[in-house]
């Protein structure tokens, strides 16, 4: 059975981990990274681990030899929990991560499930971890050309996961039908028959030149006003490779820039499977439901946790663009519990003093998690959807900016 596609939920916080590793930084070659594929043996691996163990006894530094072991001893341990590889594989990484000087290092321990299938076994000991395999599944693969011509202009675009790039618009050159002066209207429009093969041999070099070396290209969608996308497409001008890639032709009202996007309007059914799309739908579905039905959603920290809270939510919609956190404190005098949300310039900035709101002791942070971490397990407790969505798309940028990054659609209307 194909594997279910992970949430957005699951790459977010896949990617904030791989953000995280990515930082960290051992005093020497000490931290490890072990890469075991689905179809190899827990024991092979725990046996590759004892040979390892034995190794790291020749290195000089006593310290640096002390941390290699524990980190090997700790991924033994952590493998002792799996009779076999998960589906995808399995993924540690683990190391002492000096905190602030000598002697402060602190062993980390990470274990991943990949998203997809990984293909390599891998035993290595660096000052940083090998993230390489784990960064190349979380990329966006499948790739989109778009074209939007008409006889004046083309212009091409990539549409790639959640990222649309305009890449260039050229111009043709050629007359206008409307500007024949003096000359018979026979010849003049032979120059325009020309002018505009001369344009799609043109449009085809382009074409090619940008799509055909992306080895991800799932398809190409073509458009614009009147009759010219069907010249183009029917006379066969596009390098063989990328002509049998053609999903759809679309008649379009604009050129440029705007066709594009009135483009991937157009080719919905074509792109069904691209995030980029996936992700103007789910908001533009929250706007409508704004103006038809007010009380069926909500938004903001406070009212979508209330929601929440009340499992009144059908499907909550996060910006990834949020950069917010929820800490929580608790006081040693009385146990009494506090939760703050602080944005990342003021936990970069606050002191850490809460003070108890029941007796007054200055209380201790005991956890801090990010937004959207807290409020999508705070979710998924409750049975609903999280959709976690980038900023890449106009509607993204606007959940963020104009509703705070935390909008809900409830399962039924509020009455409140």
């Amino acid at each position: 059975m194909p594997e279910a596609k992970r949430s957005s939920l699951e790459l977010y916080r896949l990617k904030r981990i791989v953000e995280e590793l990515e930082s960290k930084e051992g005093k020497a070659t000490e931290l490890i990274s072990q890469y075991i594929p689905p179809g190899r043996q827990i024991s092979d691996a725990m046996t590759n681990l004892r040979e390892e163990y034995g190794t790291s006894a020749n290195i000089k530094s006593k310290s640096t030899r002390k941390n290699v072991q524990d980190a090997i001893e700790c991924i033994m341990q952590k493998l002792k929990l799996f009779r076999m590889p998960p589906e995808n594989g399995l993924v540690i990484f683990c190391g002492a991560i000096p905190r602030a000087g000598p002697g402060t290092e602190k062993m980390e321990t990470y274990v991943i499930e990949p998203p997809e299938p990984i293909n390599l076994y891998l035993y290595r000991c660096d000052s940083k971890f090998y993230l390489d395999p784990i960064k190349e599944m979380l990329a966006e693969k499948d790739v989109y050309g778009l074209i939007v011509l008409d006889r004046s202009d083309a212009t091409f675009a990539l549409l790639k996961g959640r990222r649309l790039d305009i890449v260039e618009t050229i111009t043709s050159g050629a007359p206008s039908k409307h500007d024949a002066g003096g000359q018979s209207a026979r010849r003049f429009q032979r120059l325009v028959e020309i002018a505009a093969h001369e344009f799609y041999k043109r449009v085809a070099e382009h074409a090619e030149k940008i799509f055909l070396p992306i080895e991800n290209l799932k398809g190409i969608i073509i458009g614009g006003p009147g009759p010219t996308k069907d010249e183009f497409y029917n006379g066969q001008f596009l390098h063989y490779q990328l002509q049998k890639k053609v999903l759809a032709v679309e008649d379009l009202g604009y050129t440029e820039e705007p066709g594009v996007y009135e483009l991937i309007e157009k080719s919905q059914e074509a792109l069904k499977n691209v995030e980029f799309l996936k992700e103007k739908k789910l908001v533009q579905n929250f706007l409508y439901l704004l103006a038809k039905s007010p009380n069926q959603v909500t938004y903001g920290e406070k009212e979508v946790r209330d929601k929440l809270s009340k499992g009144m939510v059908k499907t909550m919609i996060l910006s990834s663009g949020l950069d917010s956190f929820r800490v929580k404190y608790r006081c040693a005098s009385c146990n009494e519990e506090k939760e703050v949300t602080y944005s990342k310039s003021q936990m970069l900035s606050k002191s850490g003093r809460e003070q108890c709101p029941k007796c007054g002791t200055i209380m201790e942070e005991v956890e801090s998690k990010s937004i959207v971490e807290e409020l999508g397990a705070l979710a998924e407790s409750t049975n609903a959807k999280v959709e976690v969505i980038s900023t890449e798309t106009d509607e993204g940028k606007m959940l963020l900016n104009s509703f705070g990054g935390i909008v809900a659609i409830l399962r039924f209307a509020s009455q409140e």
